[in-house]
């Protein structure tokens, strides 16, 4: 593809160059940039690429994309500047990879809690009914069998219309995506055609990148102010953004609940630890889940099913043999008759959803051990609270290590212990190893209780001081369990 072909749709402040040269790869990573490939200098957040600028062009770069021109040009290589990387890279990476958003029925969900849970299940439903379809999410990216490890929620416009690309090229119909608030607001999502959006809630969470809850709300409602008409915008009625994410918004909106009138409405028939019995739009269905958190999930599900068309009857057949997402609300029965739960809940949202999921099953005949932290180098406002609702659902609490990243874990564990009353304290303890509090917690658990371990889910790896270390909060559990005997 011709420079003047990939830079048709932006707004150029000054060309020097030709642009009537061949690109043959665009990357805003300089230690990917080979022979004739476009670099974007990008400002980033900890590092500005137009410092890599000379390397770029040293490593073979034909033409440079920038804000602002350097002090010196290298002959034969082309600069376009423009007044934002940040809001033209999308459109650059739309453009070199043939627009393959505009080739499929991409769906983004945003909110602070499940996001993952409902791409994943949107992927796996439109995979049993029938449809290629990929997955991007921050467990794993998928192109329909192939798996593709996700370094982030959302990836650079770059990474993200390869993969599209590729999931076009492999005859996907469908594909469905995580959009993160990073990702809005860095514009990671510029340039893509959405078919619909899909709002779960909001609580806090990322205010050590926003600052404030209203710069986070306003990073997830413009995902929906960017809509097409031809779209579909579905929220969640019971949480009280959600009307406010789509008062500006294009799209066709549709909302759900299970507790006020909405288009799609739901409620709980019957509920334990094997999963729940719903009525769905006057439809009873059995489901492989418990917690009317996930009721809201499934409900989006349905929904987003029936905007792209699929009929109620094959939407819940099909809803009824998916199974629990990795790393959420994900049991594991130990010999000895009790449960432990391992779930990605890093909020104090997402862990009082979870306890309250587990009470609602457990109807009073058993303890609540929960284990858990908070991650270092990350908003530490939440660190109290997520405390204080471990403590408010349970009857134990072992506060430990999350991922500290470059923080002290023992900082971060008094950050969080400082939430609580002296008389919360009673029923805490303190371990920074996080193998050996998951083994207090199994020491301390009785037939019939249930172990929660919150915090990283689906991780298999602990983050310390910027090296990850294999850690499977699962496979602890399994591994303690294997050496008892009922």
């Amino acid at each position: 593809m011709t420079l003047s072909e990939l830079i048709k749709n932006i707004d150029t402040v000054n060309i020097t160059g030709s642009t009537d040269i061949e690109i043959k790869g665009v990357d805003i990573d300089s230690r990917r940039v080979a022979e004739g490939h476009l670099f974007v200098a990008m400002k980033g957040t900890q590092v500005d690429g137009h410092t890599f600028i000379g390397k770029a062009v040293a490593q073979g770069a034909a033409a440079i994309l920038c804000e602002d021109m350097p002090a010196e040009v290298a002959e034969g290589v082309t600069y376009v500047q423009v007044s934002s990387t940040e809001d033209t890279v999308g459109k650059v990476a739309t453009q070199f990879y043939g627009d393959p958003s505009r080739k499929l029925k991409l769906v983004g969900v945003t909110g602070t809690n499940g996001k993952t849970t409902i791409a994943t299940l949107l992927y796996n439903m439109f995979r049993k009914l029938g449809y290629k379809c990929g997955l991007l999410s921050t467990v794993c990216n998928y192109i329909e069998e192939e798996k593709i490890p996700a370094d982030h929620t959302t990836p650079d416009p770059i990474e993200l219309n390869a993969l599209l690309s590729r999931m076009v090229d492999a005859g996907c119909e469908y594909a469905f995506m995580e959009c993160s608030s990073h990702a809005i607001a860095q514009k990671r999502i510029g340039g893509l055609n959405f078919t619909g959006g899909i709002f779960t809630n909001l609580t806090r969470d990322h205010l050590d990148y926003h600052k404030t809850f209203e710069n986070y709300r306003d990073a997830k409602k413009a995902f929906f102010d960017g809509l097409p008409k031809t779209a579909f915008a579905i929220t969640n009625a019971d949480d009280k953004n959600g009307m406010v994410m789509v008062q500006n918004t294009k799209a066709k909106v549709k909302t759900y609940s299970v507790r006020s009138m909405a288009d799609f409405k739901a409620k709980i028939l019957e509920c334990h630890f094997g999963g729940m019995y719903l009525e769905i739009d006057g439809r009873e269905v059995g489901v492989q889940f418990i917690g009317k958190f996930n009721v809201s999930n499934l409900l989006a599900v349905y929904g987003a099913a029936v905007m792209l068309g699929q009929s109620p009857e094959n939407i819940l057949i099909a809803m009824s043999t998916l199974k629990s997402v990795s790393g959420r609300l994900d049991p594991v029965h130990s010999p000895l008759g009790y449960t432990a739960i391992v779930d990605y809940a890093h909020t104090p949202d997402a862990l009082e959803n979870v306890l309250k999921a587990i009470h609602e099953v457990l109807n009073g005949k058993g303890h609540v051990i929960t284990v858990c932290g908070a991650g270092g180098n990350r908003d530490k406002g939440k660190r109290p609270i997520m405390a204080q609702e471990a403590v408010k659902q349970s009857d134990k609490v072992i506060i430990t290590s999350d991922n500290p990243r470059f923080e002290d874990p023992q900082d971060i564990i008094n950050d969080m212990l400082a939430g609580l009353t002296p008389q919360q304290m009673t029923k805490v303890v303190s371990i920074v190893d996080r193998k050996e509090a998951i083994r207090t917690a199994c020491m301390l658990a009785q037939k019939g209780d249930v172990i929660l371990v919150a915090g990283k889910g689906h991780e298999d790896y602990q983050e310390i001081k910027g090296v990850k270390h294999h850690f499977d909060d699962k496979e602890i559990i399994r591994d303690i369990f294997e050496n008892q005997k009922a």
